[in-house]
């Protein structure tokens, strides 16, 4: 059965994935990954600071 790589099957795949994208590359896109997930949980909190203004939550249901 397949499971997680371990050990040396993660070096080879992080050397594969730095052959074919680059360093810089990779900088780049972990950039904006870091980016969308810092946007994306201050989406969230807005949204529950704006439900618990306006009790638009499960009590008019």
């Amino acid at each position: 059965m397949l499971g997680l790589p371990k050990g040396m099957e993660w070096i080879v795949i992080l050397v594969i994935v730095i052959l074919v994208f680059g360093p810089g590359r990779i900088g780049k896109v972990a950039g904006e990954l870091g980016r969308s997930i810092k946007s994306f949980r201050e989406g969230l909190g807005n949204k529950e600071e704006t439900e618990e203004k306006t009790g638009d939550s499960e009590e008019k249901k």
